[in-house]
C-alpha cells in the first residue's frame, strides 16, 4: 500500500467516525448511564419493598426512555452531549488508525492467505482493533467519566481537562488504561462485524457484476451502491453487537471512579452474582439504536471518501 493510499484511508476513516459520533451522541450518553452501576441512584424514585427490614427486593433499572427523561429533567438537554469533546477528539484518530491498520493488514495478509478470505478479514480486523484500542484508550476513559458525571441543573460540571487532572491525581498513568482488558475482549465484536460486512459487500458486488452481461468492468458507483453498503454495515453491526455486547457493560464498570470492579473476569463474575445475567445486556436496545445508524453512516462515509479520493 502506497503512502497516499494509507493517507486516504486515514482521512476517510476519520471523516466517517466524526460524522457518526456527532449525530448519535445523546444515545451514547443514555447507553453509558444504563450500563453503569450508578444507575441504581435512579431507584430513589421507586418504592422498594423489604423483607424483615434486612434485604431489598431487586428492582428493574429504568429503561432508555425513562433514563432519557431523568437526564432532561434533572440535568438539562446539554447533558445529552456530555463527553462529545473527547469523543470528537478521539473518534477521528481512532477510526483513522483503525481503517488504515485494517486496509494495510488486509493487503499484506492477502499475500499470505487466500485473497479476501475469511481468515484475512478476521486477522485484519483483530490487528486493527488491537492497534486502535491501545492508542486511544485514555480518550475513551475520559469520555466515559464525563458521561457518568450526573449533576443537577445549575451545578458546575467537570470539563475534560479537569477530568484528566483528576484521573492522574487519583490513579496515576495507569488510571487512563482502566477498561482496556474489556476493550481487548471487544475485538471479537469488531472481527465478527467486518467478516459479515465484507461477505455481504462481496455478494453485492457480485450481484452488480452479474447484471453487466457484456463482461465490462463497471467501477463507477451510484446511490444504490452506497445504500447497499449502509445496509451491509447495519446488518453486520447488529449481529456483532448482539453477540459481544457484555464487554461494553464490563468496560463501563471498570472505567467508573473508585469502584469495586478491578479486572475483566472479576467484574464479569461480580455483575452476574449481584445483578444476574440480564445486567450484562443493560442498554443493549439503546446501543443498537445508536450503533446501527452510526455504523451505517460511518462505513458509507468511509467508502464514499475513499471512492472520491481514489478517482
Amino acid at each position: 500500500m502506497s503512502q497516499r493510499d494509507t493517507l486516504v484511508h486515514l482521512f476517510a476513516g476519520g471523516c466517517g467516525g466524526t460524522v457518526g459520533a456527532i449525530l448519535t451522541c445523546p444515545l451514547e450518553v443514555v447507553k453509558t448511564r444504563l450500563q453503569s452501576s450508578s444507575i441504581t441512584l435512579c431507584i430513589s424514585e421507586v418504592h422498594l419493598s423489604t423483607v424483615n427490614g434486612a434485604s431489598v427486593a431487586r428492582v428493574a433499572p429504568p429503561g432508555p426512555l425513562h433514563c432519557l427523561r431523568l437526564i432532561l429533567e434533572k440535568e438539562g438537554p446539554r447533558s445529552l452531549f456530555r463527553g462529545l469533546g473527547p469523543n470528537l477528539i478521539g473518534v477521528a484518530p481512532s477510526r483513522a488508525i483503525y481503517f488504515a491498520a485494517y486496509s494495510s493488514s488486509k493487503e499484506r495478509l492477502n499475500c499470505v492467505f487466500e485473497p479476501d478470505s475469511m481468515q484475512v478479514h478476521m486477522t485484519s480486523a483483530g490487528i486493527a482493533g488491537f492497534t486502535a484500542i491501545t492508542a486511544t484508550n485514555p480518550i475513551w476513559l475520559i469520555k466515559t467519566r464525563l458521561q457518568l458525571d450526573a449533576r443537577k441543573r445549575g451545578e458546575r460540571r467537570m470539563n475534560a481537562f479537569e477530568c484528566v487532572r483528576h484521573v492522574y491525581q487519583t490513579d496515576g498513568l495507569r488510571g487512563f488504561y482502566r477498561g482496556m482488558s474489556a476493550s481487548y475482549a471487544g475485538i471479537s465484536e469488531t472481527v465478527i462485524h467486518f467478516v459479515i460486512y465484507e461477505s455481504i459487500k462481496r455478494r453485492l458486488l457480485e450481484a452488480k457484476a452479474a447484471t453487466h452481461m457484456d463482461g465490462a468492468e463497471d467501477t463507477a458507483k451510484d446511490a444504490s451502491d452506497f445504500v447497499g453498503m449502509m445496509l451491509a454495515a447495519a446488518t453486520s453491526k447488529t449481529c456483532a453487537t448482539s453477540i459481544a455486547y457484555p464487554h461494553e457493560v464490563i468496560r463501563t464498570r471498570l472505567r467508573e471512579e473508585g469502584t469495586k470492579y478491578r479486572s475483566f473476569f472479576q467484574s464479569l463474575s461480580l455483575v452476574i452474582r449481584e445483578e444476574s445475567y440480564r445486567a450484562l445486556y443493560r442498554g443493549l436496545t439503546t446501543h443498537l439504536v445508536r450503533q446501527i445508524p452510526n455504523t451505517a453512516i460511518m462505513m458509507c462515509t468511509y467508502e464514499f471518501v475513499v471512492y472520491l479520493l481514489d478517482d
